[in-house]
């Protein structure tokens, strides 16, 4: 019996044994995506993709739906993602190695500080910052911050002049390893606003029991 136990916990580490389907797991965490739109966020063919998932998907980690020609992916339940962010805290204390790379992020000449997320809570409450999630839009639907205004990256730019000026900015997306706030916050010191980076993503900012959002439209 032990040993047939054992072997069913062994499939969860096969199926995240790859960078792919991490890399696949973390953006799930932030919402149901499709197939399409996982291969293009992770840099990979849509058939490399559909690889990793249906691996994923044996192993009980992930759940499909199908709408038409378009097949859509999530997580199985919420401790999918937990069981991410623990192997991912994991590997930031045992593994040299990440501890290194993430070292060298946090100290490039041109990184940034990233904001105290209890002290924001209370200014977001304050009404002193104004809270921007750079994220693609479906991310923002299907969960964000509360008080968070959707604005992705790639709009940023144009959409500069609705922003005010008088009030710090803040920015976030997808969590620690990810660098479209980084970009963002460049992008509005740039432009003269004051800015900074969160951190944490709602997956994070959702653990820690931090108010979250979910199925409003873009703001």
């Amino acid at each position: 019996m032990k040993k047939d136990l054992y072997e069913q916990l062994a499939r969860l580490g096969k199926a995240v044994a790859t960078a792919a389907r991490l890399e696949l797991l973390d953006l799930l965490c932030q919402g149901p995506r499709t197939v399409e739109t996982l291969a293009r966020e992770a840099d990979l063919t849509v058939a490399n993709a559909s690889q990793h998932l249906r691996v994923l998907h044996a192993a009980r980690l992930v759940e499909t739906e199908k709408a038409g020609l378009f097949v859509t992916y999530r997580l199985a339940d919420e401790s999918v993602c937990a069981f991410f962010q623990t192997l991912r805290s994991l590997g930031e204390k045992r593994l040299a190695e990440v501890d290194s790379i993430l070292r060298q992020f946090r100290e490039a000449p041109d990184s940034l500080e990233p904001v105290e997320k209890k002290t924001l809570v209370n200014r977001i409450r304050k009404g002193e910052v104004i809270l921007l999630d750079v994220r693609p839009e479906e991310e923002y639907r299907a969960a964000h911050i509360s008080g968070a205004i959707s604005v992705p990256l790639k709009e940023l730019t144009a959409r500069l002049s609705k922003l005010p000026r008088g009030k710090e900015i803040v920015a976030y997306c997808r969590g620690p390893y990810c660098v479209l706030a980084v970009e963002a916050v460049k992008t509005l010191r740039a432009k003269g606003f004051r800015a900074m980076r969160l951190e944490d993503g709602v997956p994070e900012w959702r653990a820690q029991g931090f108010p979250v959002v979910a199925g409003e439209e873009p703001r």
